[in-house]
C-alpha cells in the first residue's frame, strides 16, 4: 500500500488560508442575503418602528446595501485574494 505523500508546510498553509477565504466570502453572500431580507421585510412594513413611505424608501436602501454585499462583494475579494498566474 502507497503512502500518500505529505503536504509541504508551505501548501498547508495556502490550503487553510483558502478555507478560511472561502469561508469569509460564504459568510459575505449569507449576510448580504439577510440584510437584503430585512429590507424586504421593512419595505412591506413588518415593523412598528417605520410606516407609509418612510418605510419603503428605508427598506429599498437596505435592500440596495444587502444586493451590493451579496453580489459585488464577494467578487472583488475573490479578485484581491486570486492566486497570480505562474504560482
Amino acid at each position: 500500500m502507497t503512502e500518500p505523500s505529505p503536504i509541504s508546510g508551505e501548501q498547508a498553509a495556502r490550503d487553510a488560508a483558502a478555507k478560511q477565504r472561502f469561508i469569509a466570502i460564504s459568510l459575505f453572500r449569507l449576510s448580504g442575503v439577510f440584510i437584503l431580507m430585512f429590507g424586504f421585510m421593512i419595505m412591506l412594513q413588518k415593523f412598528a418602528f417605520v410606516s407609509g413611505d418612510q418605510a419603503k424608501i428605508m427598506g429599498a436602501i437596505i435592500a440596495t446595501v444587502g444586493m451590493f454585499q451579496t453580489i459585488i462583494v464577494p467578487r472583488i475579494l475573490v479578485r484581491a485574494w486570486r492566486t497570480p498566474p505562474g504560482e
